[in-house]
């Protein structure tokens, strides 16, 4: 997650994190003070635009000082609750984004999420929450803690898109802990920047491939990855009708590109 001089146990403290946010060697990082861990709106926009329709109430986990909100706000999105553990954070993305109504921010802990009622929210977004998470010194109960809130508040229909370095085997085993039918897709992003870009009629577009799971939901035994530090993004949707057996569907291959 990064190469402070930070304790990676503590990534599930909320010391930690007003510490970070508190630094001002963190605020110097990104557009304008403010930095995007992962990726970037402009790279995820085309998934974001296939998978979330405009008018979700959409929450986002872990926000930290990302402009991912404010860009999807931008592009058309009209509802979006982000949460953080940091106070610090919070305060100073409220005061950031005070004139853009359509972006609410909150202090909460993603673990207790009780403030929400059950299938508060259409689309749940995690841009390296659960990887901090499964970093935290309550790993990996902190994790399923937070994933079990998660298909609570979801709405049947909803989905959840994590964004992480967490392949199937690790990652649809959390997701399959928690008491949630769901089905789930799987895209592939290249990471590092040699890789981040294919070139197309001169112009550069950052690439998504869609990838089929296997039927237990593993990568292809003859998946080669273009990037090896390549990003997961999975989409999962909660079923309409509720199950304790856990499903996950298969995609076509294909590639997503950004306009």
């Amino acid at each position: 997650m990064g190469g402070d001089d930070y304790n990676s146990t503590d990534f599930g403290a909320a010391a930690y994190w007003d510490a970070r946010y508190s630094s001002p060697s963190t605020g110097g990082k990104g557009r304008g003070g403010f930095f995007d861990w992962y990726q970037a709106y402009p790279a995820l926009r085309p998934i974001l635009r296939a998978c979330v329709p405009t008018a979700s109430r959409v929450l986002m986990l872990g926000c930290g000082n990302s402009l991912l909100s404010e860009d999807m706000v931008k592009d058309g999105y009209q509802d979006i609750v982000n949460i953080d553990i940091s106070s610090v954070v919070i305060e100073q993305m409220k005061e950031k984004h005070k004139d853009i109504p359509q972006l609410t921010y909150m202090q909460l802990d993603v673990r207790d999420m009780s403030l929400f009622g059950d299938e508060s929210f259409d689309c749940i977004i995690d841009k390296g929450t659960l990887d901090a998470m499964m970093c935290g010194d309550d790993a990996p109960h902190g994790a399923f803690k937070m994933l079990a809130e998660v298909a609570r508040i979801m709405r049947p229909g909803g989905s959840y898109m994590l964004i992480t370095y967490g392949a199937p085997k690790e990652r649809l085993t959390l997701l399959n802990q928690v008491r949630c039918h769901w089905e789930v897709e799987l895209y592939i992003m290249p990471a590092t920047p040699e890789y981040q870009l294919k070139r197309s009629n001169g112009a550069s577009h950052a690439a998504i491939e869609k990838v089929a799971l296997t039927v237990d939901g593993q990568l292809p035994h003859d998946y080669v990855f273009k990037d090896p530090e390549s990003h997961f993004i999975y989409v999962s949707y909660k079923s309409e009708t509720a199950s304790e057996n856990n499903s996950i569907v298969s995609g076509q291959e294909e590639t997503m590109t950004s306009e």
